[in-house]
């Protein structure tokens, strides 16, 4: 049994990643401060007598005894963290240097949840993990991007500095249950508003694309990553390669929730990135792992959480 540390744990990654952690034979420390997470994600748990739940911030520091971190905690999503920008760079960059600084004392093994925003709006196609990005510094979406490039200098400098045991994974688009239905991701954006009968929002053409990853696929992903042993750092792209045009997301979720929903266009944000497809060929190598879940299969599933939340 190992000890175990979420950040962010009742975020949607985070709560899922608290359930395969425990039923895996684990000791599971769920921390998050519920900003964007929720109590309601995690509370089937709360009998398990290996979870313990504690509310804190990140951006102060947190002493415990633990073997592995799972760095979890940020918002993730454009209207979380626009909403208050300057919190969202503390809770990267001071959320990284609080628990690297916790990683060191203890010796334990950590992992960033890093973002496939630190590629910004990409130049090449596939993005492989040695290339650099193409980010604006100073746009709306840059607390998110620069924070989190910021969170991966920090893991390789305590790495090279103090020989702490890190692990970086990109993070692709993920979906699944436990998504907040107000998050403004296009996945969850789309599903709510199909199965309230409102009209689906596009934004600019709808052929920018995305490669959207079950939540069960990333789970496994992260969990073989923090399995590797020391000489393997990452980053490594955690994602599914299938490419699909927000059109045609659209036009999927519309026919999988029988919806009466029309398609309505509008401005594409400042800075939005056109291509987004993830070059896997590292995970595939060194972590024996690729996504499994068809779109199509991990929709139906998210569709029906959110039919039930809605419904209710």
């Amino acid at each position: 049994m190992k000890r175990i540390l979420i950040t962010g744990g009742s975020g949607f990654i985070g709560s899922h990643l608290c359930e395969k952690l425990l039923n895996e034979g684990n000791e599971v420390i769920s921390l998050d401060n519920y900003f964007t997470g929720s109590k309601k994600n995690i509370v089937h748990l709360f009998e398990n007598p290996y979870f313990e739940v504690v509310r804190h911030d990140v951006t102060m520091p947190f002493f415990i005894e633990v073997d592995e971190i799972y760095n979890l905690a940020c918002p993730a999503s454009p209207v979380h963290y626009q909403y208050n920008a300057i919190k969202t760079v503390k809770t990267s960059v001071m959320g990284a240097i609080n628990m690297l600084g916790l990683a060191k004392r203890i010796k334990a093994k950590i992992l960033q949840a890093s973002t496939s925003e630190v590629y910004g709006d990409p130049q090449i196609h596939p993005q492989k993990e040695d290339y650099w990005g193409h980010v604006n510094p100073i746009g709306k979406r840059s607390c998110y991007d620069e924070g989190k490039r910021v969170a991966e200098t920090l893991f390789m400098n305590y790495y090279y500095q103090n020989n702490v045991r890190i692990k970086i994974a990109r993070i692709f688009n993920t979906y699944g249950p436990n998504m907040h239905p107000n998050d403004g991701r296009v996945v969850s954006n789309f599903i709510v508003q199909a199965l309230k009968g409102e009209d689906i929002t596009v934004y600019g053409d709808g052929l920018q694309t995305r490669s959207f990853q079950y939540i069960d696929d990333l789970l496994d992903g992260l969990i073989k990553l923090m399995a590797t042993g020391d000489d393997f750092l990452g980053p490594v792209n955690i994602g599914n390669p299938g490419e699909f045009s927000i059109l045609e997301l659209a036009e999927k979720v519309i026919e999988m929730t029988g919806s009466k929903s029309k398609i309505i266009f509008k401005h594409l944000p400042s800075d939005d990135p056109l291509q987004r497809k993830p070059d896997i060929s590292l995970a595939k190598k060194s972590l024996n792992w690729e996504p499994v879940i068809p779109l199509e299969d991990g929709l139906k599933k998210t569709i029906s959480y959110f039919n039930n939340l809605v419904g209710s």
